[in-house]
C-alpha cells in the first residue's frame, strides 16, 4: 500500500477541526485541486479520530475520505470511529444490550457534535460509517508503524491471522460488544491503550467531568517502580498515588516497545506543549487540537528514527477550539 519513494506526512488527531487541517495541509506543501488536498511527492497519514467534539466534523470526515480515494493519503481507524460503530451497530442476541455501544448519556455526549451536524445528512452519515470499516486499525510499513494507541505484537499477530490487512467487518464489531473477548481486547487495546486500576478504591474526575477508577499507562517505560513512573494522560494523578510503588503483578501487566523496534506514531493521548519524540522510536502526534491545543504533523522521509526537527503544527484558534 505505500511506495518508498514517496515522503509521508502523518497527522494527529483532528476531531473536525478542518480548517486547521487545511491550514495544516497547505503548510506542508499541499494544494487544493480538483476539490482534493494532493502533494506531487508526498502522502498523508492519519492517525484516526477524525470525528467528535469538533465543530467541522462533516467537512473533515469529506477532506480525508475524497483525498484517501484519490490516493493521496490513508487513514487508521480511532476510538471515535470504532464508537460510532457501535453505537450504531445492533449488539449479539442475548447480551442483554440493545446496541454495541449502549446509549447511556456519557457515550451520547461523546458522540453529540457529530450527530448533530449529520442530523440533517442521515444518508452521509451512513456513507461514512460504511467508509469507517475500510479504515484498518494498524499500519505496518516495515520501518515504521502507526496505531492510534497501542502497538501490542500479540494481539496485531492474532488479529493478521484473521483479517490480514488490518480492516474489520460488521460481525467483529458486534463481538467485541461482549466484555474480554478478542474483539473486545483488540479494540481496547490498539484504540485506547493500556490502563491501571487506581489503588485503594481511589477515582479521578478527568477534566471532560468524566469519573475513571483507571488511569492510562505508558507502554513503554523502562524498569517501572512506581504509579508516577508508568502514568500516560493529561490529569496528573494524586502526589500519594504517584509514589506508590508498583507491585510485581503490576509490572508484570505493563507492555514494553523496546528501543530495537521500528518507529511506531500514535495518537490519542492529549499531550500538550511543544511537540517532541518520546522516545527515539515512539511518537504521540494528538497535541489536543480541539482543545485550543496544536493539529500535529511528522514529516517522514527515509529516517529511521524520529527527528525532533521535523514536526510540524498549526495553532488552532476559536472558533475550532473552545476557550
Amino acid at each position: 500500500m505505500l511506495d518508498a519513494a514517496r515522503g509521508y506526512d502523518l497527522i494527529g488527531d483532528v476531531h473536525g477541526c478542518a480548517h486547521s487541517l487545511a491550514r495544516l495541509l497547505e503548510q506542508l506543501g499541499y494544494l487544493r485541486h480538483a476539490g482534493v488536498w494532493r502533494h506531487p511527492q508526498r502522502m498523508a497519514l492519519f492517525l484516526g479520530d477524525l470525528i467528535d467534539r469538533g465543530p467541522r466534523i462533516r467537512e473533515t470526515l469529506h477532506l480525508v475520505h475524497d483525498m484517501v480515494a484519490a490516493g493521496q493519503a490513508l487513514c487508521i481507524m480511532g476510538n471515535h470511529e470504532y464508537n460510532a460503530l457501535g453505537w450504531c451497530t445492533p449488539a449479539l442476541e442475548g447480551s442483554g444490550k440493545q446496541f454495541v455501544r449502549e446509549h447511556t448519556p456519557r457515550h451520547e455526549r461523546l458522540l453529540e457534535q457529530t450527530l448533530l451536524q449529520f442530523e440533517g445528512h442521515p444518508a452521509d452519515w451512513q456513507d461514512f460509517l460504511g467508509w469507517f470499516y475500510q479504515l484498518p486499525l494498524f499500519l505496518d510499513a516495515g520501518r515504521f508503524r502507526m496505531v492510534h494507541a497501542c502497538w501490542d505484537a500479540g494481539l496485531i499477530a492474532a488479529l493478521r491471522a484473521e483479517h490480514s490487512d488490518g480492516r474489520i467487518d460488521e460481525a467483529f464489531v458486534k463481538a467485541s460488544g461482549v466484555p474480554g473477548s478478542f474483539a473486545n481486547r483488540v479494540f481496547e487495546r490498539l484504540l485506547r491503550g493500556t490502563d491501571m486500576r487506581l489503588p485503594q478504591g481511589l477515582t479521578l474526575t478527568s477534566e471532560e467531568g468524566f469519573t475513571r477508577a483507571f488511569f492510562r499507562t505508558k507502554f513503554w517505560e523502562d524498569n517501572p517502580q512506581t504509579y508516577g513512573d508508568v502514568v500516560f494522560q493529561p490529569d496528573a494523578l494524586p502526589d500519594e498515588v504517584a509514589r506508590t510503588p508498583l507491585s510485581p503483578d503490576d509490572r508484570n501487566r505493563l507492555l514494553q516497545y523496546g528501543l530495537d523496534q521500528p518507529m511506531l506514531f500514535v495518537g490519542h493521548y492529549w499531550r500538550r506543549g511543544l511537540p517532541a519524540p518520546i522516545r527515539p522510536n515512539l511518537a504521540c502526534l494528538d497535541y489536543s487540537a480541539v482543545m485550543a491545543g496544536k493539529l500535529v504533523a511528522y514529516r517522514l522521509d527515509q529516517e529511521t528514527r524520529i527527528d525532533p526537527d521535523k514536526f510540524v503544527w498549526v495553532e488552532v484558534e476559536p472558533p475550532e477550539a473552545p476557550r
